[in-house]
């Protein structure tokens, strides 16, 4: 068996140094000519132990990182010594082809994130190797009703939020009237400390093409359209190089694979605006206008993208797609917790990030424990410091504490703790973090953010961090507390879109749980985690 290593080359592989370990394993093992096949991969997951080395021989697999240019002499001995010794502990992280052995990896259940970290993101071949394309051609021989009975079936929710079910979504869109409708990838990733679209489409960009193709094959699409923030420039190149691929082999265009069917895919940068990922913004954008957000009713699926009939979802749903075709609904609903009663299957990709020990992309079944997410995967906070909160759904979300780290991860449990599922963004925060603060750094993001359409957001948003800098500085009463809190219900009930609507979220939480800590600033002027520097 030849000897295949990987190195992983996506973002944060490359921050981590990961570009100057791939060249020194090139130039070893061009100057020694050693039959090593070398292979660049998308991000394995383990962003904690980047730059990561994976080599696949006759021995199995192991898994290295963090891994130096002046490492990979020794690693290359290692492994074409007919008797090697034992790995360098230090930088070993797994020996076992399910990464069992370590439980960052070995946890997790990945179907969107299944190929990211294993084939050349760059290349067809080794996507069609494995089984790239095959759902496509599947549902090119299904009616279109079948295919949303199966995706309904699979119990599929939208994940870049709200969590509406996607087959009744795509259903509503097929109905409409008319030849000309379109469908929209939402990659547009503006929550701090979030990577998941970014990470997937940098890893296995023909999956996400796959996904929405067939999307359009339900709907009756014939165009779609993928926002992505020209900040990914890495994710922006994969895109255009799938897409180059994906028409030459026969999958984009015109009569797709013989099938009648026609689609082409358009990509729009964004400038960056955190409103855009609110759809109707993100169409106003595309359009061509500024990006804001308009009234709704109607709803895209009746009146969209330049008024036609318009399907919008996110990187990670289009790319649970295909998974759903091979392996069947049934397959998919019962990683979930359809079984026991609940609304939701398959699998959720979170950006584990903040004060984790083992931070990264970590994909796990919908309604594992948040202990379990934080403990069991991610380690605990880092340099043995305790475990205060963690804020789930980004500057939307909400903060959890320690006492409701039992709640499973599903839609319906994180939104009655207040927080959001939101896209997947999972930020820890320890000891040494005022709740107070978090609140008004997500605010003072939310504010800076907002699109100034409508006065409740606008002005509220503004009049809320006002207050909360006031409290942070020891300069706030009681009655600024109890404004604020009747400011968060304004800006709630009467703000136009879900920015606005869900910007009181962080200060709720940290009220209702962390309100002691609201009380020493404003009666006793003094910070108890000791960062407002009073």
């Amino acid at each position: 068996m030849k000897t295949t290593i990987r190195v992983g080359l996506s973002t944060c592989g490359l921050a981590a140094g990961a570009r100057a370990t791939y060249d020194a394993l090139a130039g070893q093992i061009q100057r020694e000519q050693l039959p090593i096949t070398l292979q660049r991969t998308g991000c394995l997951g383990a962003c904690h132990r980047e730059p990561l080395v994976e080599v696949i021989d006759a021995g199995g697999c192991s898994l290295y990182g963090p891994v130096t240019p002046a490492e990979t002499g020794a690693l290359l001995a290692r492994h074409l010594t007919a008797s090697p010794g034992p790995a360098t502990p230090e930088w070993t992280v797994s020996q076992r082809t399910d990464r069992s052995d370590y439980p960052f990896l070995g946890r997790q259940v990945k179907v969107t994130t299944q190929l990211c970290g294993v084939i050349d993101p760059h290349s067809l071949d080794d996507y069609l190797a494995h089984d790239g394309y095959r759902a496509l051609r599947q549902a090119l021989q299904m009616s279109p009703e079948a295919i949303l009975q199966a995706v309904t079936d699979s119990h599929l929710r939208g994940r870049g939020g709200a969590g509406f079910p996607t087959g009744l979504k795509w259903s509503i869109g097929r109905k409409q009237p008319g030849q000309r409708k379109f469908i929209i990838c939402n990659a547009d990733e503006g929550d701090p400390g979030a990577f998941m679209d970014r990470t997937m489409i940098e890893g296995d960009p023909h999956r996400v093409l796959e996904g929405m193709l067939i999307a359009a094959r339900a709907i009756g699409a014939r165009t779609g359209y993928i926002y992505i923030r020209a900040e990914y420039p890495l994710a922006v190149k994969a895109l255009h190089e799938a897409i180059a691929q994906a028409r030459a082999y026969g999958v984009v265009g015109k009569n797709i694979l013989g099938s009648g069917m026609d689609f082409e895919f358009v990509i729009k940068e964004g400038a960056g605006a955190f409103v855009c990922g609110e759809e109707t913004a993100l169409m106003r954008s595309i359009e061509g206008y500024r990006g804001m957000p308009t009234m709704r009713p109607p709803y895209p699926a009746e009146s969209g993208l330049w008024g036609a009939p318009t399907n919008i979802n996110n990187v990670e749903t289009y790319a649970s797609v295909p998974s759903i075709l091979l392996n069947g609904p049934g397959w998919f609903a019962g990683m979930g917790t359809v079984a026991s009663g609940g609304k939701s299957g398959g699998t959720k990709a979170f950006a584990l990030a903040g004060a984790i020990r083992n931070s990264g992309l970590v994909e796990i079944p919908i309604g594992l424990s948040l202990r379990e997410m934080i403990y069991d995967i991610g380690g605990g906070c880092r340099d043995g410091r305790a475990f205060k909160a963690v804020q789930l759904g980004g500057p939307s979300g909400g903060c959890i504490p320690e006492s409701l780290l039992d709640t499973p991860v599903d839609y319906e449990n994180l939104r009655a703790t207040g927080a959001i599922m939101g896209s997947g963004g999972m930020i820890v925060v320890d000891e040494t973090t005022c709740m107070v603060d978090i609140a008004r750094y997500f605010l003072t993001f939310t504010q800076d953010e907002s699109c100034g359409k409508c006065v409740p957001c606008r002005v509220g948003t503004r009049k809320m961090l006002n207050t909360l800098t006031r409290i942070t500085r020891g300069q706030a009463s009681q009655a600024d507390v109890d404004r604020l809190l009747s400011l968060c219900e304004t800006v709630h009930t009467a703000s136009l879109c879900g920015l606005g609507q869900t910007a009181p979220n962080p200060v709720l939480t940290t009220l209702r749980y962390f309100g002691d800590e609201y009380r020493a600033h404003v009666e006793e002027h003094r910070c108890p985690a000791g960062s407002c520097g009073m």
